[in-house]
């Protein structure tokens, strides 16, 4: 069986919730650490899917890894491998595919709810959920590439994840984040505590304090969101 390729772009920002998911099912990942400069696979071939994590940087900047990473992303789709993106994973996704990324209204920073579109493609993905309370933590986002289809919006980013591919779609990208574990939560507060004080007056950043306690109640139904994603877009990868 081949393995899921899931990309780590900051140390602090790894697979979280996603590889506790791989690991009940008994399927096998390898991380590929490019914060620590490992190099990139030359081309998606080896790998069952490709998962892309979040990362503190923009797609847009300057980077050696960002170009082959969007080609790869590109080999990928080509080949019908699935591909998956949280947040800036999501926009890595979507500049390979012809989207663009640019600032978004307002910076979201911690918990907000999130609510699934009334579709085909969206019901297919999220099953009956409806809305769930997501994590967030972005400046930016992205616009839908062409022949993507938008399943989850709020009030703050309209574009909070859409799907690629025929029919249903069997590639996924977010801005939002699914995969974080309280540990995570607690790192990125951390060391995101300068950012979070200078984006205080946006309407959609929470200090940490709120971040922590509202992780109490909030953490566990993120959970049960990721793992119905999850689910769906590993049925669409090969055993």
């Amino acid at each position: 069986m081949k393995p899921i390729a899931i990309f780590r772009h900051a140390f602090s920002e790894g697979p979280g919730h996603f590889a506790s998911f791989l690991d009940r099912r008994a399927r096998p990942w390898e991380l590929i650490a490019v914060d620590a400069g490992e190099a990139l696979p030359c081309d998606p071939e080896g790998f069952a899917g490709l998962v892309f994590m979040g990362g503190p940087m923009s797609v847009n900047d300057d980077l050696p890894w960002i170009e082959p990473v969007l080609k790869l992303i590109r080999q990928a789709v080509a080949s019908d491998i699935p591909v998956l993106g949280h947040c800036l994973g999501g926009q890595l996704i979507a500049k390979a595919m012809g989207g663009s990324v640019g600032p978004n209204p307002v910076k979201e920073i911690g918990w907000g709810e999130v609510g699934v579109l009334d579709t085909p493609q969206a019901r297919h993905w999220f099953g009956d959920i409806k809305s769930f309370q997501a994590f967030h933590w972005h400046g930016e986002t992205f616009s839908l590439p062409a022949g993507a289809t938008r399943i989850l919006t709020n009030a703050h980013c309209v574009n909070q994840a859409y799907v690629l591919g025929e029919g249903l779609g069997k590639h996924l990208g977010m801005q939002c984040h699914v995969e974080m574990t309280q540990a995570m939560i607690e790192q990125w507060c951390a060391i995101g505590g300068d950012e979070i004080n200078a984006a205080s007056a946006s309407p959609a950043v929470q200090s940490a304090k709120q971040i922590h306690d509202e992780a109490l109640t909030k953490l566990a139904p993120l959970h049960q969101a990721a793992e119905v994603l999850y689910t769906r877009w590993l049925q669409g990868v090969a055993t």
